[in-house]
């Protein structure tokens, strides 16, 4: 399964213009297998969410991008989440205490929101954006060497706040993935891969290839393909 991890909706992210109905058209259209609706230190569409996944049959998951004060860290399988900013690894011990998972979102973008070298200093992360959508390649990289080096999970994800990011980045999961309990459980089982969107198709990166190999930023280029 081909999932887009992490997602801004307009609701409950002010930065996004993107209905999760127009998402979830576009998402289909790409050949996503499911999305997750991570929004800025917010999970209120929680209950929209659900209702409209029953109701299209396609699997839409809520998660949350918390802004911790060393830099952004998705999580899943929260239900309570801080009101204000706290220390990532208060935030990753409050996830963890819930059953729930977390990984670093593009932690070397040059928005300074992103954890950097802080991942040094954490534990208890499932896992590291190495494909992000709106983040450059050489950062991907950087990103991709602390994911092996700290032998997390590397995922890929579209972070996407306009219709044309959509699923531009995702993340390849050998297992089926049908409920947010899936996803946790995922997570702690490992084996997903990140993956980009080209032509047509999605394509799985192995980041233990040679850098030489790891794709261009394809996922930064504006489909001119109507899809």
């Amino acid at each position: 399964m081909f999932i887009d991890l992490h997602m801004h909706e307009m609701r409950n992210s002010g930065d996004s213009f993107l209905p999760l109905e127009e998402i979830v058209e576009i998402a289909k259209k790409k050949g996503l297998d499911a999305i997750c609706i991570t929004d800025h230190d917010n999970m209120d569409i929680r209950e929209f969410a659900r209702e409209y996944s029953e109701k299209t049959g396609f699997p839409i998951f809520v998660g949350i991008e918390f802004y911790s004060l060393q830099g952004d860290i998705i999580a899943f399988g929260v239900r309570e989440y801080p009101r204000e900013r706290i220390s990532a690894q208060a935030f990753i011990n409050l996830v963890r205490e819930q059953g729930g998972v977390c990984y670093s979102a593009h932690p070397f973008r040059n928005n300074r929101r992103g954890m950097e070298e802080h991942l040094d200093e954490v534990t208890g992360l499932s896992g590291i954006e190495v494909l992000n959508g709106s983040t450059h390649r050489e950062a991907c990289l950087t990103a991709a060497a602390y994911a092996k080096k700290l032998n997390l999970i590397p995922v890929g994800a579209s972070d996407c706040h306009v219709p044309e990011k959509v699923g531009v980045c995702a993340t390849y999961f050998p297992m089926e993935i049908r409920s947010e309990e899936d996803l946790v459980r995922a997570f702690k089982t490992g084996g997903m891969k990140p993956a980009y969107y080209e032509d047509g198709a999605y394509h799985i990166v192995d980041i233990d290839a040679p850098e030489s190999e790891f794709p261009d930023e394809v996922w930064m280029k504006k489909s001119a393909r109507p899809l």
